[in-house]
């Protein structure tokens, strides 16, 4: 393939993407045994570092790798390699696999160093259409593994489920398990129902989202009537609103699932106000240049 003209960082080392390679015997990519964090930035700050690097470091403690670098670490290498790219709103990927081992084992090996890459690429913000009018979603059978509060790079499930909204024409799959709404293929999912904001409780079950978190902080610093529950299909497919969150998409309201409109098709009262919400923290944020 042709790599795009951008700057990424690997083991160390800041250069041309095209010149970074991993060895084939890298347990990343012979068993997804590794973990990431996507970070997005604006005018060259990340939104919620802190959060993130965090984040990282539970996934990390999960599948009991050591962390490579210390959050002040993290937080310089981060800076060096946005300063190093053409546009100032990026998304951060940061990778960290348990690095290359021979024989092949299943088992983690005695010795091993850690391969580390990061790459930041253009973060284009939800267009004003998508913001205005919603997005459409459709609902699957959660089919993924027991531990999706870590984020592992063995996405394979997410995938094929996200494959699905992208089949179907639409932005996002939302899952349900067990007759209770989890999340989305790659987003968090909340719902509206009579003027009061739904959310899913954090769980092994879902990963969740520093967007989601950041919503739900804002829901209660502005007295927006707020549960934090167990929600039920039915209540999904019942709701008012239902709202998806995510690192590139901010917030967005679903208007149509399953080819069915959510109440009446358009973004629910709710949804304008918290997007608005979400933008002020956003720009204020960028205003301090610093981590909010």
């Amino acid at each position: 393939m042709d790599f795009p003209p951008l700057v990424g960082f690997l083991n160390g080392r800041f250069a041309p993407l095209a010149d970074l390679q991993i060895s084939v015997l890298d347990r990343g990519f012979l068993f997804g045994d590794g973990i990431y964090e996507a970070i997005p930035v604006y005018n060259r700050h990340p939104l919620r570092l802190t959060e993130h690097l965090r984040r990282l470091a539970g996934s990390l403690a999960a599948i009991n790798m050591p962390n490579p670098y210390g959050a002040a670490e993290w937080a310089s290498l981060i800076q060096q390699l946005i300063a190093q790219q053409s546009f100032a709103d990026q998304s951060v990927y940061v990778q960290i696999t348990r690095g290359p081992a021979f024989p092949r084992n299943h088992a983690f090996p005695t010795v091993t160093e850690p391969t580390v890459f990061m790459f930041a690429d253009e973060l284009l913000p939800p267009s004003k259409e998508a913001v205005a009018n919603g997005v459409a979603a459709v609902s699957a059978a959660d089919i993924r593994w027991l531990q999706c509060n870590i984020k592992a790079i063995s996405l394979l499930a997410n995938v094929l489920l996200k494959q699905q909204a992208v089949d179907a024409g639409v932005a996002e799959t939302i899952l349900f398990r067990d007759g209770y709404l989890q999340e989305g293929a790659s987003s968090n999912i909340l719902i509206v129902k009579e003027g009061v904001l739904l959310a899913p409780p954090p769980s092994n079950l879902m990963l969740t989202g520093i967007t989601y978190d950041l919503v739900i902080e804002l829901a209660k610093q502005h007295n927006m009537p707020l549960e934090v529950r167990a929600i039920l299909q039915q209540e999904v497919l019942d709701a008012d609103e239902i709202w998806l969150t995510s690192s590139s998409k901010e917030v967005l309201a679903v208007v149509s699932l399953d080819g069915k409109p959510v109440a009446n098709g358009l973004p629910g009262p709710l949804y304008p106000i918290m997007y608005d919400y979400f933008q002020v923290f956003k720009n204020e944020a960028m205003r301090l240049g610093k981590d909010k």
